[in-house]
C-alpha cells in the first residue's frame, strides 16, 4: 500500500489522543511515590510494550536490529536517551515561566526542531521551497507553531486571571532569563526522539522489506526503530527514578501493601514535552490522601500498566501515521505534536481546567485547537499534493 496521507494524519490524531490520555490511569493508583509508579508504567511504554508489539507483527525483530549497523543503533540509542534529558529540564520550564508561556516555548522549540532537522540534515530543505506541495507542508508546520503559541497566550491569560496567591502557587520563583534558556534545552532535547528515529531508518527500511517478502503490511516497520530509541529513553528515566527512589526511601513501595511514606517532592516529576498533559491530570496523579494503610498492589500494577501502555501507544500509531505521510514524512513530527496538544488540552476542558477562566481566554483557546487542526489538514494536503507529483 502507497503513501495515503490523510490516513496519515488520522493514525497521528489517534498516537496524539494515546498521549493527550496516557496520564488517566494514573489517577487510579493509589499510595505510591510519582517515581515509584513511574518507572513501573515506564517498563511497560519502553521495554515490554515495544517487544511484544514488535514480536507480534514483525518477523524476528531481533534480527533485523542485528542487521543494522552500529553508527545507526548508537544514534537512534544516543537521541533516544537525549530526549530523556529534555523531561528532566521540563518541569523546571514551568516553575520558571509558568504552565502557558513555558508550554507554549518549550513545544515550540520542539515542533520546529523535531519537524525540520531531518530535511536540513539530508540536504533536503531547499527543495521544499521550489515546489508547491513542499511549500503548502511548511505552510502547515509554521501554522502549527500559531497554534502552539496561541494555545501558550490562552495559558498565560489563565493564569494572570488567578488569584494573587494561586498565582504565587503557579509561578512561584518566575525567571524570564532563566526560564527561556531551560526551555530552549527542554525543547530541543524533547525533539530527540524524532531525530533518534530520523537516524533509524536504515532499520525501518529493513523491516519493510522482510514485511513485504512475508507478505504483511508494512506499516509496521517503524516498530523495530522504536525498540532502540525507547531502550534510550528507559536509560535516562530509570537513571533518573532509582536516584529518587534511593533519595526518597521509596523503593519499598513495589512490594509493600501497607503504606510506607516517603520524601516526596512534586519538583522532582519528570513531564517532556511530547507528553504534554494537563495540569490537573498530573497533579491527581501525585500521592493520594491517606485513608487507611492498605496499598492496592495489584490494581497499582494493573493501571500503571495500562498507563504505560497507552503512552506507547502513541508512538505505535506516530509510526503508522509516518508510513503513509509519503515524501514529506518527516512532517509527522508536527502533526503528532499538534495532536497531543489538542487532546491535551481536551482532557484539561473536560478535568474542569479553564473553568472560572474568562470568555476571552476560553476564546483564545478555542481559536488555538482549531488553528492546530487546521495545521494538521494544511499539512496533509501539502503531503497529499508530493504523493500525487510522485506519481
Amino acid at each position: 500500500m502507497g503513501p495515503n496521507p490523510f490516513l496519515g494524519v488520522f493514525f497521528h490524531w489517534l498516537g496524539g489522543l494515546a498521549s493527550g490520555s496516557f496520564y488517566v490511569p494514573y489517577r487510579f493508583v493509589r499510595k505510591w511515590s510519582w517515581e515509584v509508579y513511574w518507572l513501573a508504567g515506564g517498563f511497560f511504554s519502553w521495554i515490554i510494550a515495544p517487544w511484544v508489539f514488535a514480536w507480534l507483527l514483525v518477523p524476528d525483530p531481533v534480527a533485523i536490529i542485528r542487521q543494522a549497523d552500529e553508527r545507526t543503533l548508537t544514534l537512534a540509542y544516543v537521541f533516544g536517551a537525549l530526549w530523556g534529558l529534555g523531561g528532566l529540564t521540563f518541569g523546571l520550564t514551568m516553575r520558571y515561566l509558568g504552565i502557558g508561556l513555558g508550554m507554549a516555548v518549550a513545544l515550540g522549540y520542539c515542533a520546529a526542531v523535531g519537524t525540520l532537522t531531518p530535511p536540513i540534515i539530508e540536504q533536503k530543505f531547499g527543495e521544499l521551497l521550489v515546489t508547491s506541495s513542499g511549500v503548502v507542508t511548511l505552510l502547515g508546520v509554521f501554522v502549527c507553531l500559531a497554534g502552539i503559541a496561541v494555545t501558550g497566550l490562552a495559558g498565560m491569560n489563565k493564569e494572570k486571571e488567578l488569584s494573587d496567591e494561586q498565582k504565587k502557587a503557579a509561578v512561584a520563583e518566575f525567571n524570564f532569563t532563566k526560564g527561556f534558556f531551560v526551555a530552549t534545552f527542554s525543547g530541543v532535547m524533547s525533539a530527540c526522539f524524532a531525530i533518534g528515529l530520523f537516524y533509524g531508518k536504515p532499520i525501518m527500511r529493513a523491516a519493510e522489506e522482510v514485511l513485504r517478502e512475508s507478505g504483511r503490511s508494512d506499516l509496521w516497520s517503524n516498530l523495530p526503530v522504536l525498540i532502540v530509541v525507547l531502550l534510550g529513553g528507559f536509560t535516562t528515566n530509570f537513571i533518573w527514578c532509582l536516584i529518587l527512589l534511593v533519595k526518597n526511601r521509596t523503593a519499598r513501595q513495589y512490594l509493600s501493601t501497607t503504606y510506607a511514606p516517603g520524601l516526596h517532592d512534586p519538583k522532582t516529576i519528570i513531564e517532556t514535552a511530547i507528553d504534554a498533559p494537563s495540569e490537573e491530570v498530573v497533579r491527581g496523579a501525585s500521592l493520594r490522601p491517606v485513608d487507611g494503610l492498605r496499598v492496592p498492589l495489584l490494581t497499582n500494577y494493573l493501571f500503571s500498566a495500562l498507563a504505560g501502555v497507552t503512552w506507547y501507544l502513541q508512538f505505535f500509531f506516530y509510526s503508522m501515521g509516518q508510513m503513509r505521510m509519503g515524501k514529506y514524512e518527516f512532517s509527522s513530527w508536527t502533526l503528532h505534536m499538534a495532536s497531543i496538544i489538542i487532546f491535551s488540552s481536551l482532557w484539561g476542558i473536560a478535568l474542569k481546567e479553564w473553568k472560572g477562566s474568562s470568555r476571552k481566554t476560553r476564546r483564545l483557546l478555542s481559536v488555538g485547537l482549531l488553528t492546530l487542526i487546521l495545521s494538521t489538514i494544511i499539512v496533509g494536503y501539502g503531503n497529499y499534493l508530493g504523493a500525487q507529483a510522485a506519481h
